[in-house]
């Protein structure tokens, strides 16, 4: 099937919504505001629609980690009684397969754009003024009207001071999915989702690997027993993992890049590998975007927006990544596009809770989580219960062969208040829905403990956790 995009180069009319960005929060936006037949147009600068997380975010790094899934069974098959002798890893073709997927799902966007009659404007989006945006390309300069601005311009890999990526030493997430081969040996600086995510990858494609976090854990935003618990199995697993470790001095050398390691015990160690991936967290994309001709109030780059996701600037809203005390997942931005383009279109619209959102990182094991650490809690001034329950103790982890990691449920004591969710073991990413939606239903513990879960499956180790809250779990 061919997809006609319906792209717009010259345009007089006057919008109801422009969303400057095409990420999964613009594009997604874009869609609800023709669905509610709002004439909407989507200006994208990248000559492809989808944004980061499409094209060198989550969807990349998810196709190469199930590749890595895989190549751990061909590995290990024996286990399973299966023999495939001496397997071989293709890894152009690898990241070929990877690119289709990109390529499929890009198309899709713009068939989403064409069916929802979304005008798609390629260029560069600058707000001139309130109602104004004005869009560079490389077939001029024009000038658009529109009742309502939406900005989601997502964000980019920040750099370490005096650093900058290039395509072979020195490698951001963009760069690293499109190596051609395997790196022997990787070091990677920042210990958050994309640090530990491409860690769990390479180690298991076979590159030696070292991740290095300034911060006392991995993944500091998760339980701190998920860190510990994923820390334990990265060791296991041959990572090398410095917690409270300062780099610095990184300089490339004949044979890929060295640095220098302040310990957590204070002692300074060099090191060197083949690759060096910078993964210290990501800047919003605001900066000359005209933000100044505007009311707009920005803290550190990041724009300030109410529950409706409206700036200080009437008719002009903001989501996603650039969006001030935002989680930076396209979920969000998904989920506050909507919220944004209901408030827009005078459509009922349901702000985002903070503590609905769900985490998901796609590591050895997967890590799922939803709401209060146990720490948070305590800190909140809950009495606290928990429950937990380990994946040792679940029937089809063992099929799986997958028993590392546990389900933490964090109950309030009083009214059986579930306050957060903490998942680090098989498919935990898919596994934290249940308490997504037990939480956004305001369901208490005895609602999950009185909800009967299908046997033998990974998630009856969630509803074992529930009835663990009150010690009345049946396989611990």
């Amino acid at each position: 099937m061919v997809v006609e995009t319906r792209h717009v180069e010259w345009s007089y009319v006057t919008y109801d919504l422009i969303v400057i960005g095409s990420g999964p929060g613009g594009y997604s936006a874009a869609v609800r505001a023709g669905q509610y037949g709002l004439k909407t147009a989507i200006i994208e600068k990248d000559p492809k629609l989808g944004g980061t997380c499409l094209h060198v975010g989550c969807i990349p790094t998810k196709a190469l980690l199930h590749t890595a899934e895989l190549w751990t069974f061909a590995n290990h098959s024996a286990d399973e009684g299966i023999t495939i002798e001496k397997p071989t890893l293709n890894y152009p073709k690898v990241v070929e397969r990877k690119n289709g997927i990109v390529q499929k799902h890009a198309k899709g966007v713009e068939f989403l754009m064409k069916k929802n009659k979304v005008d798609v404007i390629v260029g560069f989006g600058k707000i001139l003024g309130p109602g104004k945006v004005e869009v560079t390309s490389s077939k001029g300069t024009q000038v658009l009207e529109t009742k309502n601005i939406l900005l989601a311009t997502g964000s980019e890999a920040r750099m370490l001071p005096g650093l900058k990526p290039d395509a072979q030493t020195i490698l951001t997430n963009i760069e690293i999915l499109n190596l051609q081969a395997v790196p022997k040996s990787l070091m990677i600086i920042g210990a958050g989702a994309v640090g530990v995510e491409f860690a769990s990858m390479f180690r298991r494609f076979g590159s030696e690997v070292s991740i290095f976090e300034m911060l006392p854990r991995l993944v500091p935003v998760e339980d701190e027993e998920v860190s510990k618990e994923l820390e334990r199995v990265f060791k296991k697993s041959k990572i090398r993992v410095e917690t409270g470790a300062k780099c610095s001095d990184i300089q490339k050398t004949a044979n890929g890049v060295k640095m220098k390691v302040t310990l957590s015990n204070g002692k300074t160690e060099e090191v060197e590998a083949e690759k060096l991936l910078v993964a210290v967290g990501r800047a919003p994309n605001t900066a000359n975007i005209g933000l100044e001709k505007t009311k707009v109030e920005v803290d550190r780059g990041f724009i300030k927006v109410d529950k409706y996701q409206q700036t200080a600037e009437p008719g002009i809203y903001a989501i996603g990544d650039v969006v001030a005390g935002t989680p930076q997942l396209a979920h969000v931005a998904s989920m506050q596009g909507m919220v944004a383009v209901a408030k827009i279109a005078g459509k009922p619209a349901t702000p985002v809770n903070r503590n609905r959102i769900p985490g998901a990182t796609y590591t050895e094991p997967g890590i799922g989580s939803v709401g209060l650490t146990e720490a948070q809690a305590k800190a909140a001034g809950y009495k606290v219960k928990v429950g937990k329950f380990p994946f040792a103790a679940n029937s089809k982890a063992t099929i799986l062969g997958s028993h590392d990691g546990f389900v933490k449920v964090v109950a309030d004591e009083k009214y059986g208040e579930i306050l957060g969710v903490h998942i680090i073991g098989p498919q935990a990413y898919e596994l934290i829905s249940e308490a997504v939606a037990a939480m956004e239903a305001e369901a208490t513990v005895d609602t999950l403990m009185h909800t009967i879960h299908a046997h033998p499956t990974i998630y009856e180790a969630v509803g074992e956790a529930f009835n663990n809250v009150y010690g009345l779990a049946i396989n611990a």
